[in-house]
């Protein structure tokens, strides 16, 4: 988990920041941002888009590590490039082979992709710079959940302990000769070895709980970690407010 959470243990000036803010910030501008949906608003999200990649890298993380968190995202939207404008009933901007391209189709492509490599981008600066473990006091701070914060932390936990035992049973079936291939025997095969997964998944899940209670665990995580509202965190929001005023003025005016 070290190496997932290597951002996190890197200093700067976003790395400075409250916590609580820094969550603030990420959730306030991610709405901020989805709720656009007027194709006239292409200049402010690019503006949002240059924001974002500035704060990135004023986080200090460098683009091999951009890229490597935005290529899932990336292939998502080349899927929708690839499907929307020719499903997409409108004007139509060019012909490709037998297909009619359309332009409404293009315009609903470019807004989702600019929204969505900018929420990217604006959660990578503000949340993937802090541990888990400070994620989890954030959220307790700002009066989330404490059921809620449980169960991110200890997903975040144990998803790797399943994908360690996930690996473990596909080697032991190889061992045995398995070659994965289109059939029914290999269906059966993944099935056996997803069912074995969701058991050792179970009978762990009882031995942590066990464990748990007999440290006096009652549902709540307590850390020595203490952070504090200072001035720099306080002038960091309200310039992230003060931005999204601004803009709201000059829309009405």
């Amino acid at each position: 988990m070290i190496e997932n959470e290597a951002i996190a243990l890197k200093d700067s000036f976003i790395h400075r920041i409250n916590p609580c803010v820094r969550v603030l910030c990420a959730i306030i501008l991610s709405f901020w941002v989805a709720m656009i949906n007027d194709f006239n608003d292409f200049k402010f999200l690019a503006g949002c888009l240059v924001l974002s990649v500035f704060l990135v890298f004023m986080a200090s993380i460098n683009l091999s590590e951009i890229f490597k968190r935005l290529k899932p995202l990336l292939l998502f939207l080349f899927m929708i490039w690839i499907v929307l404008p020719i499903s997409f009933k409108g004007d139509v901007s060019f012909h490709f082979l037998s297909f009619d391209i359309s332009k409404q189709g293009l315009k609903y492509c470019s807004l989702i992709t600019i929204k969505s490599i900018t929420i990217i981008l604006f959660f990578m600066a503000f949340i993937a710079t802090m541990t888990i473990g400070v994620l989890g006091q954030a959220m307790q701070k700002l009066y989330v959940s404490k059921k809620f914060i449980f169960l991110v932390l200890m997903t975040y936990r144990y998803i790797f302990v399943l994908s360690e035992e996930y690996q473990r049973l596909v080697r032991a079936a190889k061992i045995r000769g398995f070659v994965s291939k289109t059939s029914i025997h290999s269906y059966k095969t993944y099935a056996y070895i997803a069912g074995m997964l969701f058991v050792r998944a179970s009978m762990r899940a009882k031995r942590v709980h066990q464990a748990m209670l007999c440290r006096g665990f009652c549902g709540e995580f307590h850390t020595v970690d203490k952070f504090r509202l200072d001035r720099l965190s306080i002038l960091f929001l309200l310039s992230i407010l003060f931005l999204m005023a601004a803009y709201q003025w000059f829309i009405l005016f």
